[in-house]
């Protein structure tokens, strides 16, 4: 076991929050079944937050209690992915990834305490531990056992309509997915182990400077995960929860700080001005670092009650930008509700995607990025997409489109810049739906992936590469 003191000290809070869950559970109560965190529709990609059905008990002083568990369990099976899979920027021929077949399961039990305090805002004190292990078919040297190790996932001090609704804030070791709604922005704050974490450690704070306008501070730090809390056997922990500095050498350090702009002009209108930094620290050597700093601009009309529109623009002072466009079209109807849109987006060649280093656009891409896992930079990718919701939390989305190239770098051994043509098929349903009026609370849902790519003149290779998933999670 590997700990600090600051691990200590997060730990003797664990510890003591998890006593109070332990008291509190030998009471008599109803059970209420609750979704404390968004559907794995809503964040599939990736899908490291889901539904936790939980226990919820109150008393005369305001104060709740809630505990919950879930278990996900996913196979993925992939080959011929194009790129320098597991890290490591390699300027000279690209190398594909070869064939894997895996089993991963990641149980995480949570509590949290909540209670109202009236104009001094309403608290909520939270806490998750989670594990994985997995069962690799090839490479069958990356198999782990259980319990490999213990993570802290989640312990963190929440406020909200603090001094008559002026100051919301949000403490400690948090998820990091969608911080201020710029999930182009803030995704994963723990990038090297897939979605088993998406966390950062971070205080964060918004002010509701009038009606119609916010503005967001906060800051965050992610430090080299060997010294972080994980209790287990160090020959059977997986791979780091950091990820890779971008010239493939060991851990990172990362921190950085921003402020966020807001404002709702109209109902028809939502735009964010903002202005990001973020330093990289490689933990075995701290003379290597990088810093970038980030300026951009996010716009969201609303065309009609079923049509939406999404833009940004973001430069980096390095002389790097990005921009991206997007539009889509969702059904009112009752029933059927179709959907459909398109995306276009676009990252300069050297385009540092600061926390955005996720599977959201692809699970399989992300194995393939030169510069390290999930990578994203140097493309156009124009994106056609279209759906339906045939019935509850029963939809399929299909996507396909080209990308290329933005410099002709010569990272993927070709001559050329079209990358590939990119298509995927993703299919979202429930397997048995708790009945809340009756105070039952398990559920089980799931999810299928298919993800083909068919490289381009980029690569020296014309071989497919695809990408196979099922999911289930279990929430009790």
């Amino acid at each position: 076991m590997t700990t600090s003191f600051r691990g200590i000290c997060v730990a003797s809070a664990a510890l003591a929050l998890f006593s109070h869950c332990a008291a509190a559970d030998q009471e008599s109560a109803a059970p209420k079944a609750t979704a404390s965190e968004p559907t794995a529709e809503a964040v599939a990609i990736p899908a490291a937050t889901a539904p936790e059905a939980v226990v919820q008990e109150s008393d005369d002083s305001g104060l709740s209690f809630n505990a919950g568990a879930d278990l996900r369990i996913r196979q993925e099976i992939m080959d011929h992915v194009p790129g320098n899979p597991y890290g490591g920027f390699r300027a000279f021929r690209f190398r594909e990834s070869g064939y894997r077949n895996h089993i991963r399961f990641r149980p995480r039990v949570w509590a949290e305490l909540k209670g109202d305090a009236g104009s001094a805002g309403a608290w909520t004190l939270y806490g998750r531990i989670a594990d994985e292990f997995r069962w690799n078919s090839r490479p069958a040297n990356r198999t782990t056992a259980w319990p490999g190790e213990i993570v802290l996932d989640n312990l963190y001090l929440e406020g909200k309509d603090i001094f008559d609704g002026f100051l919301d804030l949000k403490v400690g070791r948090q998820d990091l997915c969608g911080l201020c709604g710029l999930y182009r922005v803030f995704v994963d704050g723990t990038p090297g182990d897939g979605s088993r974490t998406l966390y950062t450690d971070m205080a964060s704070f918004r002010f509701h400077v009038t009606e119609t306008s916010t503005l967001d501070v906060f800051g965050l730090y992610n430090f080299d995960s060997a010294s972080d809390f994980r209790i287990g056997d160090d020959r059977h922990r997986l791979s780091s929860l950091s990820s890779r500095f971008p010239d493939g050498s060991g851990n990172q350090d990362d921190w950085g700080a921003g402020v966020v702009w807001g404002q709702t002009p109209t109902e028809w209108l939502e735009y964010q001005v903002f202005a990001i930094t973020k330093r990289l620290r490689e933990a075995q050597r701290p003379q290597t670092s990088r810093r970038t700093d980030l300026f951009g601009v996010r716009v969201q009309p609303r065309l009609s009650d079923t049509v939406k529109t999404d833009f940004d623009f973001m430069y980096q002072r390095c002389g790097e930008w990005s921009g991206f466009a997007g539009i889509n079209w969702r059904s009112s109807r009752d029933g059927w509700k179709p959907t459909c849109g398109a995306d276009y987006r676009y990252m300069s060649g050297k385009w540092d995607p600061m926390w955005g280093r996720d599977a959201r656009e692809s699970e399989m891409y992300p194995y393939g990025t030169h510069n390290g896992v999930g990578w994203w930079s140097n493309q156009h990718y124009l994106k056609l997409w279209g759906g339906v919701e045939f019935a509850p939390r029963h939809k399929v989305i299909v996507s396909t489109g080209p990308v290329f190239a933005a410099d002709r770098d010569g990272v993927g051994g070709g001559n050329g810049r079209f990358k590939g043509l990119f298509s995927r098929a993703l299919y979202t349903f429930p397997i048995w739906t708790p009945a809340k009026d009756k105070g039952e609370r398990f559920e089980i849902y799931g999810h299928v992936i298919a993800e083909l790519f068919n490289p381009g003149d980029y690569y020296d290779t014309d071989k497919p590469g695809y990408f196979f998933r099922w999911q289930i999670d279990f929430a009790f």
